[in-house]
Formats: C-alpha cells, sequence, structure tokens
C-alpha cells in the first residue's frame, strides 16, 4: 500500500491534494511563491484580528522566583533527608557498639563463672534471649549500610551540576551546588564562580530564526524497505535510513546546532486581567550555537509497515530505558536503537551540549493503527461502540492502553514534546470543520486519554494548513476550534531553512522534510535546500535505489 496515499481500506479512494502543488505567497511580499512540501499519506476518510507581535519579556519575575524557590525547597529537603539517613546510621553504630561490649562482658563474667544468668532468667529463657538477641545483632551487622564517602558525594553532586550547566541550564546548576551541604567548600565556590562566568558570556538567540527539521520512522532493512514497488518506492522517497539520522546528528552538533522544545520559544501565560497570552521567551546560548527544532511523524509503526524493515513497537527495556522492538528478516526479535528516541537518546548522553536544558524532539501521534506500535485504537476493542469489523480485535488492548500511557510518561520525563497528527491524517486544509471536529474528538479519546497532560501541538498531515501566511484570526473557524480543542503550537511543511510567526494567540512554524527526497535532491545536486544544516554529499545512504524522483 502507497505510504503517501495509503487509507484504512483498501477500497477508499486516493487523495488529489498533493500539497507539493499548492503554493503560499511570501510573507516578505516579494510577490515570489514558495514551494511547501508534498503530502506523505493518503487523507484517511473515516465513515485573530491580527495579533499584536509578543511581548518580549522573558518569564514573569514573581512567577519565577515562586518556582525557583519551590526547586530550592525541594533540594533542601532532600539534603535534610540525607543528612537524617546519616544521623540514624551513626545511632544504629553506636547502638550495635553497646551491644557487642555488653556481650563482651557478658561472656568474661560467665566463662569465669562469676554470674550465673540461670539464676536470674531460668535456663530456657536465658538460652532463647541470647541466641534472639545475638540473631538480631547479627543480622543488623549485616544490613547496616556502609557510610557514604563524602569526597564520592561531592564528585557525584559536581557531575549532575556541570552537566545542567553543559545543557545551559546555569541557574540549576548553580542551585545544585549552593544548596547542598558543601556549599561553602572551596571546590563549590570555585564551581559556581565557573558557572556564573558561563551564564554572562550566553546571548539571547533569534527566536525568529529557529529552524524546524522532521522525520518519519527510521529504516533499518533498506532490502526490505526500498524494493521496487509502489510502496518501496514511497519509503525510499519519504523514510530517513538509520546511518543518514546518525550522521545528521553529528554534523548539526558540529556546526553548532543546540536542541529546543517549541515550549523553549514561547509559551502561553496568565496576564494579570486574567487572559491568556503567548509571550516569547529568552534562549540564552553561548554566542555560535544555533537553536533547532526537531519532530518524528507517525510514531505509531503502522500495520501496513509490518515486515518492511522498521521498528514493530516502543518498548521499556529492563534499565527503564526507551527502546525498540524490532524483527529481522529471519523472525529473530531483538530490543535496541532502532528508531529516532534510542539514538537521540544515546547522542545527548555523549554530548549534553547538543540539547538546552534536557529538550529533545517532539513526537506526533495519529490514532487510527493505535500508538507506538500498540493497538490502542477503539476501533480494536470489542467492547467499543466504535469497532471496527473490519480491524482484528486486540484482546490485550486494556493492558497495551496501560503500557502506552507508560510510554508516554517515560518520553515526557526523557525530554519528548508530545503532539497530534490527527486521528486520521486528514487534510486540514480541504477537509470541512465537521470533519476536523469529529477527527480531533477521536484524536483525543484515543490519543490524548492516554497522555500523561493535556496536548497543545499539532503537526499538520501533509504540511496542510488551516490558513495562509498571515496570522490566523478568530474568523478562522478551523482555528477556534483547534483553540478550543487546547492548541496553541501549529506546524506545516515548508523546505525553506525558516518559517516562525508568534500572535498572542499561537506559534508556528514551518517544517523541513530530512527525508530520501530531499537528501537525494541536494545529493544530486539538482537543489540546494539543505546545505545550512547538513553536507548531502556525506549523508546520503548510497544503499538507495536511485534517482529518487517524487510521484
Amino acid at each position: 500500500m502507497s505510504l503517501k496515499n495509503y487509507s484504512r481500506n483498501n477500497s477508499q479512494n486516493r487523495d488529489d491534494d498533493i500539497i507539493d502543488n499548492v503554493t503560499r505567497i511570501n510573507p516578505e511580499g516579494s510577490g515570489q511563491k514558495q514551494r511547501q512540501e508534498p503530502s506523505y499519506h493518503k487523507d484517511n476518510n473515516y465513515g485573530l484580528n491580527n495579533a499584536s507581535d509578543l511581548n518580549d519579556d522573558p518569564m514573569d519575575e514573581r512567577a519565577f522566583e515562586e518556582q525557583l524557590q519551590r526547586r530550592r525547597e525541594e533540594i533542601r529537603s532532600r539534603h535534610r533527608e540525607r543528612s537524617r539517613k546519616r544521623k540514624m546510621k551513626r545511632i544504629t553504630y553506636t547502638i550495635i557498639a553497646v551491644d557487642i561490649i555488653l556481650l563482651l562482658v557478658l561472656g568474661i563474667f560467665i566463662g569465669t563463672g562469676k554470674l550465673n544468668l540461670s539464676s536470674v532468667f531460668g535456663k530456657s529463657g536465658n538460652s532463647e534471649k541470647t541466641e534472639t538477641t545475638a540473631a538480631a545483632e547479627s543480622e543488623a551487622e549485616t544490613t547496616a549500610p556502609a557510610e557514604e564517602d563524602p569526597a564520592i558525594v561531592l564528585t557525584e553532586l559536581i557531575a549532575q551540576s556541570d552537566r545542567q550547566a553543559m545543557m545551559y541550564d546555569y541557574d540549576a546548576a548553580v542551585e545544585t551546588l549552593s544548596t547542598s551541604e558543601y556549599a561553602e567548600s572551596p571546590e563549590v565556590q570555585a564551581k559556581i564562580q565557573e558557572y556564573e562566568a558561563q551564564k554572562a558570556a550566553c546571548v539571547p538567540f533569534d527566536n525568529s530564526q529557529i529552524t524546524h527539521v522532521f522525520f518519519h520512522i527510521l529504516c533499518q532493512d533498506t532490502d526490505r524497505a526500498f524494493t521496487n514497488d509502489a510502496a518501496g518506492k514511497d519509503f525510499n522517497q519519504v523514510m530517513t535510513t538509520i546511518p543518514e539520522f546518525e550522521a545528521i546528528l553529528q554534523q548539526m552538533y558540529d556546526r553548532g546546532y543546540v536542541l529546543v522544545g517549541l515550549h523553549d520559544m514561547a509559551e502561553m501565560q496568565t496576564q494579570e486581567d486574567g487572559t491568556r497570552k503567548m509571550v516569547k521567551k529568552q534562549i540564552m546560548l553561548p554566542e555560535g550555537k544555533k537553536a533547532f527544532v526537531m519532530s518524528e511523524d507517525d510514531v505509531c509503526y503502522y500495520e501496513y509497515m509490518e515486515g518492511k524493515g522498521f521498528a514493530d513497537k516502543m518498548v521499556l527495556d529492563e534499565n527503564g530505558k526507551l527502546k525498540l522492538q524490532y524483527t529481522d528478516a529471519e523472525g529473530n526479535v531483538s530490543i535496541g536503537d532502532y528508531d529516532i528516541v534510542p539514538i537521540l537518546d544515546n547522542f545527548v548522553e555523549a554530548h549534553p551540549d547538543f540539547s538546552y536544558r534536557g529538550a529533545k524532539a517532539i513526537m506526533a501521534f495519529t490514532g487510527y493503527n493505535g500508538v507506538l506500535g500498540y493497538r490502542t485504537d477503539e476501533t480494536y476493542d470489542e467492547s467499543s461502540e466504535n469497532r471496527d469489523p473490519k480491524m482484528k480485535a486486540n484482546p490485550n488492548i486494556a493492558e497495551d492502553r496501560e503500557t502506552v500511557k507508560k510510554l508516554f510518561q517515560a518520553l515526557v520525563d526523557d525530554g519528548y514534546e508530545l503532539a497530534s497528527h490527527s486521528w486520521g491524517h486528514i487534510n486540514f486544509t480541504n477537509r470541512e470543520l465537521a470533519d476536523l471536529q469529529r477527527d480531533t474528538d477521536r484524536w483525543e479519546r484515543n490519543v490524548e486519554s492516554l497522555m500523561p497532560g493535556n496536548c497543545d501541538i499539532i503537526l499538520y498531515p501533509f504540511g496542510a494548513d488551516i490558513g495562509d501566511w498571515h496570522p490566523y484570526t478568530t474568523e478562522n473557524d478551523k482555528f477556534n476550534m483547534l483553540k478550543a480543542a487546547g492548541f496553541d503550537y501549529f506546524c506545516n511543511v515548508d523546505s525553506n531553512p525558516v518559517w516562525v510567526q508568534y500572535t498572542e494567540d499561537a506559534v508556528r512554524q514551518g517544517r523541513r522534510n530530512l527525508d530520501g527526497y530531499r537528501l537525494w535532491m541536494d545529493y544530486s545536486g539538482e537543489d540546494n535546500k539543505l546545505s545550512d544544516i547538513l553536507d548531502a554529499k556525506t549523508v546520503f545512504d548510497t544503499r538507495r535505489p536511485t534517482p529518487i524522483t517524487w510521484n
């Protein structure tokens, strides 16, 4: 089945709305037209007044101080608890030592015949008491924890603060040390001065110049994926291989790019009059560093991708790390780094300065096939009134939904942002408002309900926006519906290096596809869209069938 033109059942018609043919007037007013990247999927057919510029002020100081105070109190509480535990250890050791001394003294008296315990306790009582006490003391000696070495504790504390500073969170690094019991030590004071100097050397990055790159599920086995049929050709166009992704990470890192999240760029804040307003935030980076956003679409591991050389589903390994299950051509199942999340995690672990305060990528989900490789949608649920008899029922759907909840929470805890890609991968430009409302309701019911919080990001399927380059207004009913559903961040597809728009109600951003087609165009010299972020000559995976044309 064609990736760009799939549908939930083969009887549905192909969608003719290819966004590759849609043009938008250049927002600079030059009269030139901008090419918008084409759609990747079949539209799954199931049965403001212009806002003023944003306030450039950083986060409200009072809210910031309150948040800082809370964080300080949490750290103080941890250190108070650590001190309490150490005190209890010292008391325990003292009691044990006293007991041992008493036993030795008693042993001496008994051995010399100067004390007859049977006259006091009776023979049996003495035996039972002695055995019980000895057993308890032996157990205490065995289980008593070793005293923590202060030098080791300090080393670990500085390692933690160093990592925070490498991720440009200098305030957190200073707080980690200044609220510790080692705050007055010369080594800690020197570190605090070092972090303050690094912070002072940072400059605000221009939030209007943040590029956004995106991918689909990474390809592990090119032989099974890039076959000479319609599906294989589609995969070759819109997918990125694992070696390509790894090379892209390294090249962007070498060029000074730093991952940020959409919520690092701006966020909705409550004003004094009770209204909500999108407010820009300052991204402070060392001179020469460049902020960028990354996203991955369709993190669902669709049924039509099974056996095609892609991961099966996301899992947590025995260490609680996010990994992927993969089945190779011989049917062997393994757990490993078969998609963006674990590969990016490993890269950030080795290069903390690639991430701004722990930011990772945005993961975007449809719903009709479930999410993360688990068939959690109501169409698989035998107890649902929306059960689809064409879909194979999932007898473990309740358990799978709980698994997905844990995975979503793990993604958020790991620095990832979660986004909607619609329920049915539908075209928001062409569909009527009623269709969009039904689709959004289904997405909320089947996907957002499994997330740890409300989702406020939507990455338009096909890149098909609900408006042109002008800011959204309250006259746009589709925008009003999406805002009512809780969305504040809206991303289309645009192959130009940067397109960002801030209003009091929303952030809009264009995304650049780093896929087989786009890499081939730069690799072959037919186009030059990616030279600011990578060298396609060294990134392009030559195992791909070529040439790669857009169908």
